[in-house]
This record gives C-alpha cells, sequence and structure tokens, in this order.
C-alpha cells in the first residue's frame, strides 16, 4: 500500500514537471517571435555589380531593435536589383547597398553617383607586378618633362579605388595577376588628369595600404635630386678618408738615431773616464 502511494506521488511530480517545461518552452517561444523580426540576407557572398537573385538571399531573424534602416523582409522585392557594395554572406541587404531599380548589372552599376571609370594601360612594373586587385587602392604617379625639357616623376593622384583588372572585377581574389589594363574609379577632374597624363608621359601605380588614407603632398623628383643624393653620398665617403689614413699612418719613432761611430745623431758625444791609480784622464773612442 505504501508502495503504491509512493509510486503515485513520483508519477504525479514528473507529470507536473513535463507540464511545467512545456508552458516555459511555450512562454520563451512566443517571448522570442515577439522581439524579432524576419529580414533578407545573402546566403552567399555579392560582389558589386551582381543582379540578386532567389538563389543568393535567405530569410532570416533579426533583433527588432537592431534591424538596420532599408532592409528588406520579403525576397521577391529584390529579385533581379543590383549590389554596388560587396555584401558578405549573412550580411542583411540594404537599399543604400544597390543601384536604383531598373539599373543593369556589371561594372556601370558598381560605379558611385558622381564618378566614372576610366581605364590605364599597365604591365608587369607599371602594375606592382600583378599585386593590383579590385578594391585596391592606389597612387597614380606620371614621368614627363618641365618645361625646361627636364624630366619629373610626380604623384598627381592619391587613394584611387580599382574597379577591375582586365575584365575581372571580383574582389575575392587574392593571387597576383598580371595584365595590360586597369580601370579606376575617379571623378571627373581626375579623369581629365589622368587623360592628359597619359598623353604627355608614362604612368605607374602605386599600391598603398587600404587602411592608410593621409594625403602625401611632395614636389616630385628630378635628374638634379637624384644627383645632388649622390653627391652627398659621394662627399659623405670623401670626407671620411683622410681621418682613416691619418688614423692609421705609423708613429715616428722617439728613440735617436745613431750614426756610424755609435754617437747618437744631434745628441753630444760620449767621453769615458779611465782611472789609472791615483790619476784620472778622459778618453774618446
Amino acid at each position: 500500500m505504501k508502495n503504491t502511494r509512493a509510486i503515485a506521488m513520483i508519477l504525479l511530480s514528473l507529470l507536473a514537471g513535463a507540464v511545467a517545461v512545456w508552458l516555459a518552452a511555450q512562454w520563451v517561444g512566443q517571448r522570442a517571435s515577439e522581439s524579432t523580426t524576419l529580414v533578407v540576407a545573402t546566403s552567399t557572398d555579392l560582389d558589386p555589380g551582381t543582379v540578386l537573385g532567389a538563389e543568393m538571399l535567405q530569410i532570416v531573424a533579426w533583433p527588432s531593435k537592431s534591424v538596420p534602416p532599408g532592409a528588406f523582409n520579403e525576397a521577391k522585392k529584390l529579385d533581379g536589383r543590383v549590389a554596388v557594395e560587396r555584401i558578405l554572406k549573412g550580411e542583411a541587404v540594404l537599399e543604400g547597398k544597390l543601384a536604383p531599380v531598373g539599373a543593369m548589372g556589371g561594372l556601370s552599376s558598381a560605379i558611385q553617383s558622381g564618378k566614372r571609370a576610366i581605364s590605364v594601360q599597365v604591365n608587369e612594373i607599371a602594375g606592382v607586378a600583378g599585386y593590383i586587385r579590385p578594391g585596391s587602392l592606389v597612387d597614380v604617379m606620371v614621368n614627363t618633362r618641365e618645361d625646361r625639357d627636364k624630366a619629373i616623376s610626380k604623384i598627381v593622384l592619391e587613394k584611387i579605388l580599382v574597379l577591375a583588372v582586365a575584365q575581372d572585377d571580383k574582389r575575392d581574389q587574392t593571387k597576383p595577376r598580371v595584365v595590360s589594363a586597369v580601370t579606376l574609379e575617379v571623378d571627373p577632374e581626375q579623369a581629365e588628369k589622368i587623360d592628359l597624363a597619359r598623353n604627355i608621359g608614362t604612368l605607374s601605380l602605386v599600391l598603398r595600404n587600404p587602411l592608410d588614407r593621409a594625403g602625401t603632398v611632395t614636389s616630385g623628383a628630378r635628374r638634379d635630386d637624384l644627383m645632388s643624393t649622390a653627391a652627398d653620398t659621394a662627399g659623405a665617403a670623401g670626407s671620411a678618408q683622410p681621418s682613416a689614413s691619418k688614423a692609421s699612418a705609423p708613429r715616428a719613432s722617439s728613440r735617436p738615431k745613431t750614426t756610424g761611430t755609435g754617437r747618437a745623431s744631434g745628441g753630444k758625444t760620449g767621453t769615458p773616464e779611465v782611472i789609472r791609480g791615483v790619476q784620472k784622464a778622459n778618453s774618446d773612442f
């Protein structure tokens, strides 16, 4: 009788615990659903110029208090839209990262408002041995001649974004690739400078750290600058030679030289004293 009562109490306790767990789970799920919002995110990395499709998108639960402005809650609203910035996998798709409705895909859609795309011819040397990739930042340097026919090299543009190398605009590649042309994103005034520079001289691209946003003002390098540097180096080397010669010269002997007669040159003649008995005499040798 006592065993039956104990078993019944245990069963009732287990049943009550299961009901409590179920109710708690329902409450937590309801609260969670109330605090999240469905947002459209990417299911893969998207490069600028990519036309969005259903296979590239996914619906995810996003905390309601942190939904970014411009987010979408329906994937069908994004069908055919074009990305103008790189969007990583799992990132919410925002209106600010898309081209206007009706824009075509490709490189033209990746160009920012107010900017232009211009291509410059490069080679293995001018293109930094192929290490320039889409998304890189470069400075543009021109080598030309001044009014008096003197050669000069000068950085004319800084922090220029590379849109594409050859026909490749994918930014997820890191392997060096030597190409013959690079497309840059510039404003109209910068485009005019590049067009003039490549017609009056030779262009080179200078790769820079994408985190280095500081500007640099230079006066350019001329032939006289190279020669003056070489002269300064030669002068410094020449001034060091006399000191080295002086330090290595042998010291003059402080010992007096003797002549064939046994006398010290420049000194007094030695006169030994001879004692014979009680008499003294000086003798010269």
